[in-house]
C-alpha cells in the first residue's frame, strides 16, 4: 500500500529524476558513424568507414578494402574540390585520377548532403549504381574523405574512392 501512495503522490518519479541528475557518469558520447560532420573541427574516421565497408562487402562475399594512402590522400583533394565548386564532381575524372596512379579498376561514389558517416552508408548501399561501388569486386584499396562547406547548398561532399 505505500509504494501506491509514493506512486500515486508523484514522489517516486522525482526520486527517479533526482537520482539520474546526481549521477556521477560520463557524458554520452556518439559512435564515429553517427558523429555529424557539419562543422569546421569535425573529422571522418577513415577506420570506421573502411570497417563498415569491409564488414558489409564480407556480408555480400566481397574481399574487404584496406585504407590506400594515395586513395585517401586523392579522396581528401576530390571533396575538397566539390566543396569549393559547390556541386559534386562528375565520377569518371576521379576514376581516371586514379588510374593514373597506377591502380586498376578504379570506381568512385561521389557526393553531397550525407552528414554523417551511417547517412552515407545507407545512402550509397539503397543507390544501385553507388552500391555497386562498395561492392566492386576487383577493389582491394580505398580512400574515404569529406569536405564540409557551410554556406553550401549540401555542406558535406563525399568522395570514396576503391580501386585494386
Amino acid at each position: 500500500m505505500r509504494i501506491l501512495k509514493i506512486v500515486a503522490s508523484g514522489l517516486l518519479p522525482a526520486a527517479l529524476l533526482t537520482a539520474c541528475a546526481n549521477s556521477s557518469s560520463a557524458p554520452l558520447t556518439l559512435p564515429p558513424l553517427y558523429l555529424p560532420l557539419t562543422t569546421n573541427t569535425a573529422q571522418l574516421d577513415a577506420g570506421t568507414a573502411r570497417d563498415m565497408i569491409s564488414s558489409y562487402r564480407s556480408n555480400k562475399g566481397v574481399a574487404p578494402l584496406a585504407l590506400d594512402p594515395d586513395l585517401q590522400r586523392l579522396a581528401e583533394a576530390e571533396a575538397a574540390a566539390m566543396a569549393a565548386a559547390d556541386r559534386p564532381s562528375k565520377a569518371q575524372t576521379v576514376k581516371s585520377a586514379v588510374e593514373r596512379l597506377g591502380y586498376s579498376a578504379a570506381e568512385a561514389n561521389l557526393s553531397a548532403g550525407y552528414h554523417t558517416l551511417a547517412e552515407a552508408f545507407s545512402g550509397w548501399r539503397d543507390s544501385p549504381a553507388h552500391n555497386a561501388v562498395m561492392l566492386s569486386p576487383g577493389a582491394t584499396r580505398m580512400g574515404i574523405a569529406t569536405a564540409y562547406a557551410p554556406n553550401s547548398k549540401y555542406k558535406v561532399y563525399w568522395a570514396l574512392l576503391v580501386a585494386k
